[in-house]
């Protein structure tokens, strides 16, 4: 039977460190704090095991290529790729590096694909950034941690790797304190009915909304498909509170834009008129639906830019050694989703 083969987490849970200790002293990373009782324990780890590091990851902190690489997890194909990879790329020439990205199959597991790492490493890359289409934990391959390494839109289950994430709850909350301040009492809300981090945090920061207004943020919710004809069923729903007036809501936020395209149809179907009946508000600003919607829908947009570009910068902190920016590894980045404003709200006529 074939060995299997001994990796840094192996390492790591012989000398009872953490697996960026090991690296950092198998590496000889300079202006660490390691003690050198831990160094020679991991050493001696590593030899008992017969670990054998990668020869060329370990050659990239003396032999810098000027290139960094974005894996993505079928980002790529996505309707928001173009902003994280466009923030990422004006970052990058920032630098003076050079972007390469890699496209990655879409999986189910919190294991993300090491051989797609492995290929950036081969080329002698300075540094990799890992970008999820869910915000989840995952559990990076060892490979990751033999080179500076950052996640866009997710976060090391170990607290390892610095990450990135829109902060989807406060962007929820924000919409709601917007539709209040308009003077709306009863904003529902079409949730998704697929179980991802986005749908937990979006639900919550409604919620969280709803509350700090001290309203009732459990009447006025239904959950369905995250497509427009889910759109469609929930707002019919939502909308169907015996079609009077006085208790139907008055505005009903969307777990996405595309739920949002189906609540206009079905406002459209219940003979009503959006704004002057019923708000709508989405989330993601999803081009080109958010603009092209009439009236233009009023969204919540997702720092997709942003994201790309904190990634690129805090990966070229880190390959210059700047390695207090992995404390962020325990503790993700949350930047701001901004409500983009457009025609499909107004004040509640009633």
């Amino acid at each position: 039977m074939p060995h299997k083969q001994v990796g840094i987490r192996d390492v790591a849970a012989a000398a009872g460190v953490s697996v960026t200790t090991v690296s950092h002293v198998l590496n000889d990373t300079p202006h660490t704090r390691t003690s050198d009782e831990t160094k020679a324990r991991v050493r001696e780890s590593a030899a008992e095991l017969g670990y054998q590091p990668n020869r060329l990851a370990r050659g990239l902190r003396t032999q810098a290529s000027g290139m960094v690489g974005l894996l993505t997890e079928e980002i790529a194909t996505t309707p928001h790729a173009g902003r994280i990879i466009l923030g990422a790329q004006e970052e990058a020439s920032r630098n003076n590096l050079t972007l390469a990205i890699i496209n990655s199959r879409l999986s189910t597991s919190v294991d993300v694909e090491s051989s797609q790492i492995q290929a950036f490493i081969d080329r002698q890359a300075d540094g990799i950034i890992y970008a999820t289409v869910y915000h989840d934990e995952v559990v990076p391959p060892d490979e990751l941690h033999a080179v500076p390494a950052v996640l866009i839109g997710a976060r090391d289950r170990d607290g390892e790797i610095p990450s990135v994430l829109p902060d989807e709850r406060a962007g929820a909350a924000s919409v709601v304190d917007l539709l209040v301040r308009r003077g709306h009492r009863r904003i529902a809300f079409a949730a998704s009915s697929v179980d991802v981090p986005a749908t937990r945090g979006r639900l919550q920061g409604y919620r969280d909304g709803m509350m700090a207004a001290g309203l009732d943020p459990d009447r006025f919710v239904a959950e369905a498909e995250s497509e427009a004809i889910g759109g469609y069923e929930a707002t019919m729903r939502l909308l169907d509170h015996g079609a009077d007036p006085a208790t139907r809501p008055t505005a009903v936020f969307c777990y996405n834009d595309r739920m949002a395209m189906g609540a206009y149809r079905a406002v459209a179907e219940l003979g009503l008129v959006i704004p002057a009946d019923v708000s709508i508000v989405g989330f993601d600003d999803q081009d080109p639906i958010a603009s092209s919607l009439y009236p233009p829908l009023t969204t919540v947009a997702l720092p997709h830019y942003e994201m790309g570009a904190w990634a690129v910068e805090t990966l070229a902190s880190l390959i210059d050694g700047h390695d207090e920016h992995r404390l962020l590894g325990a503790h993700p980045i949350l930047l701001d989703c901004p409500i983009v404003e457009r025609a499909s709200v107004a004040d509640p006529s009633r």
